[in-house]
């Protein structure tokens, strides 16, 4: 298994988004890895600002840890799949789903198309 040096967590603010949070400083820890946080703009998060996110996180993380913060807009899927690869990391770590309008599916669409897309592993938290 190769090592793993950097994580890479999409944010929303979402319950799972934050159970993905701390699921990333736990195995960060670990493995004595870096965190990448990206917030992706869209419709759907509109009203939370990102900087509303980013505060709360790094009131978890601990001073150990490196941690880098991310904003894109469009296409949810794409901008992190394009952090991903920009950022060189060597593992995604997020939210089965976030706050989109469809809450019955067993996995969301984001991660559903992350995890088909992505090159590098993906772990979905629930």
């Amino acid at each position: 298994m190769a090592t793993i040096k950097k994580i890479l967590v999409p944010v929303d603010g979402s319950v799972n988004g934050c159970k993905a949070v701390d699921e990333a400083i736990f195995v960060a820890g670990k493995c004595k890895a870096s965190l990448d946080f990206v917030y992706v703009a869209s419709n759907i998060n509109k009203d939370i600002p990102s900087h509303i996110v980013f505060d709360r996180i790094w009131e978890k993380i601990p001073k150990d840890l490196k941690a880098t913060k991310h904003v894109e807009t469009g296409n949810i899927a794409k901008a992190i799949l394009h952090t991903a690869e920009a950022e060189d990391v060597d593992m995604i770590i997020m939210g089965s789903r976030g706050l989109g309008l469809f809450k019955g599916a067993l996995i969301g669409s984001v991660s559903q198309k992350v995890v088909e897309e992505s090159k590098i592993p993906v772990m979905v938290v629930k």
